[in-house]
């Protein structure tokens, strides 16, 4: 095949009556000299997609130009042929034609979707009727059949119109116009175009003689690369342009000899840059013989004062200055503004402040009056008779500094009455807290041992599990609530006295025949009419009873591992201490141990019973301290175990002593506002690397980087010299012996501080 084959097509209006040719070289070959081969033709598609296999498309040569036709869509065929009029195209198709059957003979119908006119080209068999077109682009633009309406050149068709009998031939072309009957509802919209894919192989259908047609199988080749544009003519008469196509088969590269070869310019080019300056001439026209310049837009220009250079660069000097006195204005002015803003928080900051610790006064207090009318535990004993030891000097102090003689005498007698007074009824409200905290704390015991088994999952859900010794632990605990119940009646009362003999005759021992023995005589009593004041005394007993029976692992024994005394006996010879107070054997946990004890002394209950006979301390402000260090070393360090070892005790000598019981900056003696925090905050809190301080105190040391630069040396000097004393008297404990060793370990930062250096002194 030639390199002339017709592709493609394009619309122009150019009327040039010679045939114009596109491509940069001019080929002299004329378009009626060209032929077909019979064999298989190869093309080249410019762009590489695929095209749908056309089996109707046909190459029909014509007297004056080829022209490459198909029964597709024109716009993506190269096919389509321009027409001066309908009928005279019409012929000159109908002379160069083979005569097919007309049942299989198709036509390209052009559909124009109106109002916004666009056009859809489909191939239909002539026979085909208008209903059958209305069917499928009923399927094709999703609308209902009924509202489409066809039209021919203004005039409607009807349904059953073939293409035949609106006078298409076959391979010809029709066009009618769609529309609507319902805009509104039902608008007639163009259906997006699909992607257009050629396909691997095509048949040509071309003429070789007058009558004689001939298949022809086109192989299509993928182009890998995009071909150049090699021209092509436009027709004389019709305008319609034909592009070649080139058809060769692709170039051969040359094989690579595995040597690597370069040109002479790459080896010997050398490079310059040289900056030029071209010259720009100007002119001006003036007025001489033969031209005249009209000078009626000339300006007349006079030269001003002379300026030198000293008042050139004084009047710059004079412009600098004037531009650095407002710069400067405005930095002043946003120095002011900040420093303002800074003034106004920081005012806003004390008053907040001063409300804050203000309102931390009042709760403190409010909670400490409370504690006082309201005492529950024994702290607050331990604060009643503290306040009372402390009035007690008061007066005495008063008493001795106003009266003598026997005056004082009376009033120190007077005195010690009203003291006694106050001991008597400070000891009525420990009664009651007593028993209140007595059947809190059974109420929780009997809870714990009914509580079922818990863990967790993996995926975090709590898992719950009751076992038989569970359900028993859950059936006393009702039963022990449903004893101590106020205000049943007779028949209520007997009900559960009932319930409760018939659980504890499960078991025969002295323990169930006495609280059956109770039942019984209850239940008498009862029967007779007995007032329920005359039993509170029965019934204590009874759920005294009862409560012994709970604790009994025999009967109970999910209770085992709640009893603080273990039940095996080998097990009492552990950790078991002789206390000379009361007289008993008790365990370690119930002794106080301070860091310097040598021997087990009195236990806690003998040194508290000491401690409100004689001194009546008060120990909960550093137990606050106390705890609040233990949580804040929590948080910090998870391993931390000094502030674990000391004891309340050992807490008072490091603040009362040590530290004087004040803040070691400004002097703050209020022990509810104190906290011990870290001197140095790279090593562990310990007695000799702490610091007392206020709350707030505290905070601001924890932020400072570099105690050598925030502190003075005297300062520091008094601190290190605390440290010393609190080192002298902590190191008896043996476990703190490890740690001591790390500190002496560490490199001294303030030896020079720490070292006493001998002043040398003249001698003669």
């Amino acid at each position: 095949m030639n390199n002339n084959v017709a592709m493609s097509e394009q619309e122009d209006g150019d009327t040039n009556p010679e045939m114009a040719e596109y491509a940069p070289e001019v080929l002299n070959e004329s378009v009626s000299e060209m032929g077909v081969n019979n064999a298989t033709l190869v093309v080249q598609s410019e762009n590489g997609t695929q095209t749908e296999e056309d089996p109707d498309a046909q190459l029909i040569p014509t007297n004056i130009c080829p022209t490459f036709m198909t029964s597709g869509e024109i716009g993506h065929h190269v096919m389509a042929e321009e027409r001066s009029t309908q009928a005279q195209d019409h012929q000159e198709v109908a002379s160069h034609v083979r005569v097919t059957s007309l049942g299989n003979s198709t036509a390209s119908v052009k559909i124009m979707l109106m109002p916004e006119g666009h056009m859809m080209t489909i191939a239909f068999t002539i026979g085909v009727t208008t209903r059958e077109l209305k069917d499928h682009f009923a399927n094709e633009l999703k609308v209902p059949l009924e509202i489409i309406r066809l039209s021919l050149d203004g005039k409607t068709v009807g349904d059953n119109q073939t293409l035949i009998d609106l006078g298409v031939q076959p391979h010809g072309t029709i066009q009618l116009e769609m529309t609507s009957a319902d805009p509104q509802r039902h608008p007639i919209r163009p259906v997006k175009a699909q992607q257009y894919n050629m396909s691997d192989v095509i048949t040509v259908r071309v003429q070789t003689e007058a009558d004689t047609y001939q298949d022809v199988v086109v192989e299509i080749e993928r182009a890998t690369r995009k071909k150049a544009f090699l021209g092509g003519y436009r027709h004389k008469i019709t305008k319609t342009e034909f592009h070649h196509a080139g058809v060769q088969t692709m170039a051969k590269r040359k094989p690579d000899r595995g040597v690597e070869v370069f040109s002479r310019d790459t080896q010997t080019v050398e490079t310059k840059s040289q900056a030029q300056q071209c010259s720009n001439n100007t002119s001006t026209q003036m007025t001489k013989i033969g031209c005249y310049m009209s000078s009626m837009e000339d300006k007349l220009i006079s030269s001003g004062p002379y300026v030198t250079a000293d008042m050139y660069h004084s009047k710059r000097l004079k412009a600098v200055i004037t531009l650095q006195t407002y710069f400067r204005r405005w930095l002043a002015k946003r120095l002011t503004s900040l420093l303002r803003e800074d003034r106004e928080f920081r005012r806003v900051w004390l008053e907040q402040d001063e409300a804050q610790k203000k309102q931390e006064k009042e709760d403190y207090i409010k909670a400490e009056h409370h504690r006082r009318m309201h005492p529950q535990n024994k702290e607050d004993f331990a604060l009643l008779y503290n306040a009372l030891e402390k009035w007690r000097k008061e007066e005495t102090e008063q008493i001795n500094s106003t009266l003598s003689g026997p005056e004082r005498k009376a009033a120190l007698c007077a005195l010690l009455e009203k003291e006694t007074q106050l001991i008597a009824s400070i000891g009525r409200h420990r009664i009651v807290a007593g028993e209140r905290n007595q059947s809190t704390a059974v109420e929780a015991f009997l809870e714990k041992c009914a509580a079922p088994k818990r863990w967790s999952a993996f995926d975090g859900k709590i898992t719950e599990m009751d076992t038989q010794y569970t359900l028993r632990a859950r059936e006393l605990r009702d039963l022990y609530t449903s004893i101590n119940l106020q205000y049943l009646s007779p028949e209520e009362r007997l009900d559960v006295l009932l319930t409760l003999k018939h659980t504890v005759k499960e078991h025969d021992c002295i323990l169930t025949q006495d609280i059956v023995e109770l039942i019984d005589r209850e239940t008498d009593l009862l029967i007779r009419g007995v007032k329920e004041a005359n039993l509170e005394a029965l019934r204590k007993r009874i759920a005294t009873l009862l409560l012994q029976y709970i604790k009994t692992p025999t009967f109970n024994p999910q209770v085992t591992k709640l009893l603080r005394i273990p039940q095996d006996p080998a097990q009492l010879r552990k950790n078991i201490y002789f206390c000379r107070g009361c007289n008993s054997y008790l365990r370690s946990t119930d002794f106080a141990l301070t860091a310097n004890a040598r021997v087990v002394g009195h236990c806690r209950r003998c040194s508290e019973l000491d401690n409100v006979a004689r001194d009546r301390e008060d120990f909960s402000h550093y137990k606050n301290i106390l705890r609040r260090l233990r949580k804040a070393e929590a948080d910090h360090n998870p391993d931390a175990k000094i502030p674990y070892l000391l004891q309340e005790h050992d807490l008072r000598y490091l603040v009362d002593v040590v530290w004087g019981a004040q803040s070691a900056l400004s002097a703050w003696d209020s022990l509810h506002d104190l906290a011990l925090v870290r001197w140095d905050q790279l090593w562990e809190w310990s007695p000799w690397n702490c610091i007392l301080l206020t709350k707030n105190e505290a905070a601001a040391h924890l932020k400072v980087d570099s105690i050598d630069k925030a502190y003075g040396v005297v300062f520091i000097r008094n601190v290190k010299h605390r440290h010393t004393m609190a080192r002298k008297y902590f190191s008896q404990i043996p476990l703190m012996a490890d740690y001591l060793h790390h500190v002496d370990s560490k490199p001294a930062a303030h030896s020079k501080l720490l070292v006493a250096r001998p002043i040398p002194t003249a001698t003669k």
